[in-house]
């Protein structure tokens, strides 16, 4: 009967032990959180040149639409014409979107996982949805292409997936426990 007991004094502390993890670690994002304010806008990167006319074109238009959807999008801005440091950092950008070849004038826009080259009105509606789309998804959801531009890689398939894996991991380990908990306890009713 002793060991009966000691079998589920284990048992029941190895079903509390992963939830205990987890609240802490929730705890731990909460607070975070709560110090650090996150910003609901979607990134706008664009890429353009002083002087050139499709950057204009794009700029009236946002101006156009700033007051219905300016609380939805920020506008990342960089010149590229008369600022190497920015025209190496849209190379970059291209490169890792697998766009270096296309993505050789301005404007260069991306929001998300989309990116447009240039500027015309047949642009205007898919860019308002792709803000709307972001803007509809968890920030710690969106894709950004700048928290890749320092490493210089892109998220591969298994890394998007890395939370779901490690999810599964901890329940086959769970079932694993209580299943070898439950045997042994099976096995020592048997005597």
């Amino acid at each position: 009967m002793k060991k009966l007991k000691l079998l589920l004094v284990i048992l029941l502390a190895f079903l509390v032990m992963p939830f205990a993890v987890f609240a802490e670690g929730e705890e731990e994002a909460a607070s975070e959180e709560a110090t650090e304010e996150v910003s609901k806008e979607v990134p706008l990167y664009f890429f353009r040149g002083e002087g050139c006319s499709h950057c204009a074109e794009f700029e009236a238009w946002l101006g156009e639409i700033e007051e219905e959807y300016g609380a939805f999008f920020e506008v990342k801005d960089y010149e590229t014409w008369y600022n190497k440091d920015n025209a190496a950092l849209m190379t970059k950008v291209a490169t890792l979107r697998n766009e270096e070849d296309s993505a050789t004038g301005v404007p260069y826009i991306i929001i998300g996982n989309k990116s447009w080259i240039g500027f015309a009105d047949e642009y205007k509606e898919e860019i308002l949805e792709q803000i709307k789309a972001v803007y509809a998804q968890d920030v710690s959801e969106r894709y950004d292409i700048m928290k890749y531009v320092e490493s210089g890689t892109t998220p591969t398939e298994e890394e998007d997936k890395g939370s779901v894996a490690g999810d599964i991991l901890v329940t086959v380990l769970l079932i694993v426990v209580v299943g070898g908990v439950g045997f042994g306890i099976y096995k020592a009713r048997e005597k």
